[in-house]
């Protein structure tokens, strides 16, 4: 859907594909980089944030990162959902979203039909969410034994019905100029909008793994690889859509829909185990990055009353209850919230990976992040580090003008949303700096002995 979102923007194919192929290559590095604190010291994210936020002030990330998650478990659903659609139309009929009365308002972006098959898909995660993590290995294998040919599958059948591929792969762009450029900058942090959440909990993960530098050639080469032939598939997918029915389609499955419009026994059986690999695929994305990941850290919040089950109980509740087949009604929609959401967390990784990788020079008093007095170097003032927050809000701030004229509530100043276009990049610079810069006049204790703070000796 990302990718397939910049090809209706304008973009041709394979700039689609470059600037995918870009994006989560950063993604791929700053995941692996983040989770060298976990990889070493085999600690997670709320424990980790806090040597940068202090001890009572690393509530605020972690809470941070379990709203995005509740609301990225609610977005995934709604995509699930729509794959129990196409589900149930391959087996009863394309009209059976009309045979269903509508009893919703037609303002609310769903219907009555759509909001049975989301809340078939929300509840079908219930029992996965119950099981144990480490029960879930099947849930994974099966995934990745059923998608991959799935996905195939759909790219080969879209584009053996579009009638010329060569159009397809030689069709230019319908922008150019500075326009082209922007999109393709758009397209590029598209991707990292849509990783920033694991990039900043990538200790939750990185802790079990087996030596300090685990994962980062794992990270640096298999995620941009996979991604990348992942989006190949929606690119094309969404390109072929052009070609046959006249319009781009931001999203794979309205064009797996309009393939039930003949309603063969082929094309009928086609979809439905399409469709069914799509839902396995989204039910494995949902439990691992976002139940499980917002169960893992509100444990930190609240860790007498909530465990990781608890957890992922509460994040499906909050994520059926924000409604949010609103961010899916259309692409400009969908990538607009990704955007707006990494304004907050790339400052939180901006500040994270300096206080780590520059000022401590990846030094940890383990035992004192979980000392919450004055005797901690991370308890800092009151167990809150006014240095990080002071970084943490100059990364938010230059982007803050773009973002709302990303709202389309007001109109901004062309060069404000230009900056917005590098909203991760410009955020994530300048808590850094800005922490650095400060720390350097108002020092903090926690540092490896015999290095200072301007000897980079990692």
């Amino acid at each position: 859907q990302i990718s397939a979102a910049s090809v209706v923007l304008g973009l041709p194919w394979w700039a689609c594909l470059v600037a995918v192929a870009i994006g989560y290559s950063f993604c791929g590095f700053f995941i692996a980089m983040f989770a060298r604190v976990g990889n070493y010291y085999h600690i997670s994210f709320p424990v980790a944030t806090r040597s940068s936020f202090g001890v009572w002030g690393s509530l605020w990330p972690i809470i941070n990162r379990v709203v995005m998650a509740c609301v990225w478990f609610g977005v995934q659903t709604s995509i699930g959902g729509s794959c129990v659609e196409l589900m149930l139309m391959s087996i009863f009929g394309t009209d059976l979203d009309t045979r269903i009365p509508n009893k919703i308002p037609v303002s609310s972006n769903i219907t009555s039909f759509k909001m049975l098959c989301f809340f078939l898909f929300w509840f079908a995660q219930l029992p996965l969410i119950y099981c144990p993590p480490h029960k879930l290995r099947f849930l994974f294998t099966a995934k990745a034994f059923i998608c991959i040919p799935a996905g195939i599958a759909f790219l080969i059948w879209a584009l053996v019905k579009a009638p010329d591929i060569n159009n397809i792969l030689t069709a230019p762009s319908t922008i150019k100029g500075s326009e082209f450029g922007w999109v393709f900058v758009g397209a590029v942090m598209s991707c990292l909008s849509n990783l920033c959440t694991l990039i900043v909990n990538a200790p939750d993960f990185g802790r079990f793994a087996d030596s300090p530098n685990a994962s980062f050639w794992t990270q640096m080469i298999s995620l941009p690889v996979a991604y990348t032939c992942t989006c190949l598939i929606g690119i094309l997918v969404s390109a072929s859509s052009e070609a046959l029915y006249g319009e781009p389609f931001w999203n794979p499955l309205d064009v797996l829909a309009k393939f039930l419009d003949h309603f063969s026994s082929g094309s009928r059986a086609g979809v439905f185990f399409i469709s069914t690999a799509f839902a396995v695929s989204q039910l494995g994305s949902n439990i691992a990055a976002n139940s499980l990941s917002a169960g893992t850290d509100m444990t930190a919040i609240l860790p007498k009353f909530i465990n990781i089950r608890r957890g992922g109980f509460i994040c499906a509740a909050v994520g059926f209850a924000i409604c949010p087949w609103n961010l899916m009604s259309s692409s400009s929609r969908f990538t607009t919230y990704l955007s707006a959401y990494s304004v907050f967390l790339s400052s939180i990784a901006g500040v994270m990976f300096c206080d780590y990788f520059i000022i401590k020079k990846g030094y940890l008093q383990v035992q004192d992040l979980y000392v919450a007095d004055g005797s901690s170097p991370y308890y800092y003032s009151h167990g809150v580090n006014w240095r990080a927050y002071f970084a943490y809000i100059c990364g938010i701030l230059p982007n803050i003008v773009g973002f709302v004229g990303a709202t389309e509530t007001h109109v901004v100043p062309i060069g404000a949303t230009y900056v917005y276009y590098f909203s991760y990049f410009t955020g994530y610079a300048a808590a850094a700096s800005v922490l650095l810069i400060i720390t350097l006049i108002f020092p903090v204790g926690g540092l490896p002995d015999g290095i200072g703070m301007l000897e980079f000796k990692f």
